[in-house]
């Protein structure tokens, strides 16, 4: 799975989802590369793993899924695979994340994702544009999934984005929204009543997530570049802004995969002195049994 473009489409939790949804009856593995980590080569990812040599997403499937997903990372798809599979016989599939210009491996089912908001084919090639590579590079995909679509797009607003995607005709293509879950706690404050929230992200694509909270509450969203490395002079910054609300009904929220980045030791002692809390969130993919059939159909 991945995209054409440099991020923001909403890849981890599609791949979550179909984690979910496989590992009920399958062996599962998630090869990744493992962005931002500090190691090298192939490293098998435990859940007493660190943020620092294994990357935030590949620890936060491992702290998810536990014994029922394997997770490795290693910069070269080939040679991780190869070692998942000599080290665990047991394994059915293998999810490859952010692999879709990573040829040299062979796939069975290559799902394509791309935005609702800035979809691939009214995009250019970086620098002009967002995309890692042109265009034409759907053609290798037998999925294509347009992700973060508003709630129960019409059917001629359908037809109008393939009329502009123009799919060969083995290509299926679906539509997704992003579902939000609870705001879930990550340290041992009790939980107020919430009127005001920090909004703390180091992801691509902030918006959604933004937009979503200041329908509920009032928001003041402190924004790091993608798979940010956070300091103590950032969380003292931030705690610095909690303070600064007048109310008492105020928490501080981040994202699943930037709590990862905070689970670190030396952050404990000043996160704990804080409500923190992360946007539990999942995706609601239209025919979603047709999409599994359809993954299920490939990859047997």
């Amino acid at each position: 799975m991945g995209n054409l473009s440099v991020g923001g489409t909403g890849k981890t939790p599609h791949v979550d989802w179909i984690i979910e949804q496989l590992k009920k009856n399958y062996k599962l593995g998630i090869l990744m590369r493992g962005y931002g980590r500090t190691s090298k080569g192939f490293v098998r990812v435990t859940e007493h793993s660190s943020r620092e040599t294994v990357g935030d997403e590949a620890l936060m499937y491992k702290k998810k899924h536990g014994q029922f997903v394997d997770v490795a990372v290693c910069e070269s798809r080939v040679d991780g695979a190869t070692k998942m599979k000599e080290s665990n016989t047991q394994l059915h599939y293998l999810v490859l994340d952010d692999a879709y210009q990573h040829r040299a491996i062979y796939r069975a089912c290559n799902i394509l994702l791309t935005d609702y908001t800035h979809p691939f084919w009214t995009d250019f090639v970086l620098p002009a544009g967002r995309l890692r590579e042109f265009r034409n590079g759907k053609k290798r995909a037998d999925i294509i999934v347009v992700t973060k679509c508003p709630p129960q797009l019409p059917a001629v607003e359908k037809e109008k984005i393939q009329n502009q995607m123009r799919p060969h005709l083995n290509q299926k293509v679906f539509f997704s929204s992003i579902a939000y879950g609870d705001l879930v706690s990550f340290t041992q404050l009790p939980t107020p009543e919430i009127e005001q929230i920090v909004l703390v992200t180091g992801i691509a694509d902030a918006a959604p997530l933004k937009k979503h909270l200041e329908a509920q509450f009032e928001v003041e969203h402190i924004s790091f570049p993608d798979h940010h490395n956070f300091s103590l002079s950032d969380l003292r910054r931030i705690h610095q802004i909690f303070d600064t609300f007048a109310k008492e009904s105020k928490v501080i929220v981040t994202t699943s995969k930037d709590r990862m980045r905070l689970l670190s030791a030396e952050f404990s002692e000043l996160t704990n002195k804080y409500p923190w809390f992360y946007q539990d969130i999942t995706i609601l993919i239209e025919n979603e049994n047709d999409f599994l059939t359809e993954i299920m159909n490939k990859i047997c």
